[in-house]
């Protein structure tokens, strides 16, 4: 179970959680400011959402391991790995940073920044960026050379996404500024409302067309011009309701998924949904909430819910296509496709294959018996994942 922070209208967001019941449990024990961690608290009652076993089925696809490396633990952190360049850049809460080529996992280069780190990396290829405690953040080059050092205004959650000669991150008061790419220095700065509560997950940036698109607490999905950070647009992915304050958790999870001419996104006690990429038309939405994120192809849109069922939906329309729903309260990451399958890891470090078309079960790998938390990325033909024990892991299908 992810570690939990209750504050007040703070910003310092929830961990996920199985259920919002159980979430309600936290904060009613937590009272005013508690930080939780492990899941002792409960190890005396049933758990009311207890993980699906493993189902046994006939494998269909054959799948291995590309290679894997170890990083280094995530701590209390979620870290993200990143593809640019041929390369495979992932981090560790130590501080170490490493880039590995993604063709046969041989490590390149091994560094280590000058801070704890709580987020993974973002990279283009030839800028590498990682954030430190307190809200540092710390570029090399692509050698692994040191470059330059900036300040956001608080923690950053977020791995920063860097693109088109800028970096942008988020921190979890809700600024988001972007520096220069090549010196650090900072281009601009737009401040969004922060939510009484959210949940403390990492929601991402992603970097196309001349455009910052920003997941935000409170529901947002928000796209800043990358020049000067000013709104092109802001749709609400979920509508905060409810009578309380933990009722109304709306955060867009995860990373926007973002195609040639649309972007789709879904959040917690929300919807989930896909944006005209240019003004933000809703191309279509759906209730749903996952805390995890969101992936796509060609053809379809992934997601997994908070109780962990796996969907598909039709790119085009958002009809649901398949559900799989053995994967029940198994804390899923988000899915996402490799080859002829879906991949999906759990909080054992599982990863699940199922069948692009119906969802069925058509293979299963393990790792290293840690949970996969972070959002796996897609490098080239392979699929890889970062457990919170460290292990980067690519995975292929034949």
């Amino acid at each position: 179970m992810r570690s939990a922070t209750a504050t007040a209208a703070k910003a310092t967001p929830f961990s996920r959680s199985r259920s919002a019941g159980k979430l309600a449990l936290k904060l009613a024990a937590a009272a005013a400011v508690v930080a939780l961690s492990g899941c002792s608290w409960f190890s005396s009652k049933k758990d009311p959402n207890p993980p699906a076993p493993l189902v046994e089925f006939t494998q269909k696809l054959r799948v291995q391991t590309a290679w894997s490396v170890s990083v280094g633990r995530a701590g209390n952190f979620a870290f993200t790995p990143a593809y640019a360049a041929g390369s495979v850049f992932a981090a560790a809460a130590d501080g170490t940073v490493v880039r590995i080529n993604a063709e046969n996992g041989q490590t390149i280069w091994r560094v280590r920044a000058d801070m704890p780190l709580t987020a993974g990396v973002g990279t283009d290829g030839s800028t590498v960026v990682v954030v430190g405690e307190k809200g540092q953040v710390q570029a090399f080059d692509a050698s692994g050379k040191p470059t330059w050092k900036a300040q956001a205004s608080s923690e950053v959650l977020s791995a920063p996404a860097v693109g088109e000669g800028v970096v942008v991150v988020r921190s979890i008061d809700n600024r988001v500024i972007a520096f220069d790419a090549d010196n650090g220095s900072r281009r601009w700065m737009a401040q969004r409302n922060v939510p009484s509560l959210t949940l403390r997950n990492a929601p991402g940036i992603v970097i196309g067309s001349q455009t910052a698109f920003v997941a935000l607490p409170g529901g947002r999905l928000s796209a800043l011009a990358l020049n000067n950070g000013g709104p092109r647009w802001e749709v609400p992915v979920g509508d905060p309701r409810g009578t309380t304050e933990l009722e109304r958790i709306s955060d867009v999870s995860g990373v926007p998924a973002l195609g040639a001419r649309d972007i789709c996104a879904v959040a917690y006690q929300g919807r989930i949904g896909c944006f005209d990429l240019i003004n933000g038309n809703v191309r279509w939405i759906k209730e749903f909430s996952s805390d995890v994120g969101v992936s796509l192809d060609d053809s379809y849109v992934y997601a997994a819910d908070v109780g962990g069922v796996v969907t598909g939906f039709a790119r085009d329309t958002g009809a649901a296509v398949w559900r799989n729903d053995k994967l029940k309260n198994r804390q899923l990451s988000t899915p996402v496709g490799v080859g002829r399958a879906v991949a999906v890891g759990d909080y054992q470090g599982y990863i699940h294959f199922l069948s692009p078309e119906d969802g069925s079960f058509v293979a299963r790998l393990s790792s290293d018996g840690s949970p996969i938390q972070a959002p796996p990325v897609k490098a080239g033909q392979s699929a890889v994942f970062q457990t919170k024990s460290g292990t980067v892991v690519a995975v292929v299908t034949e």
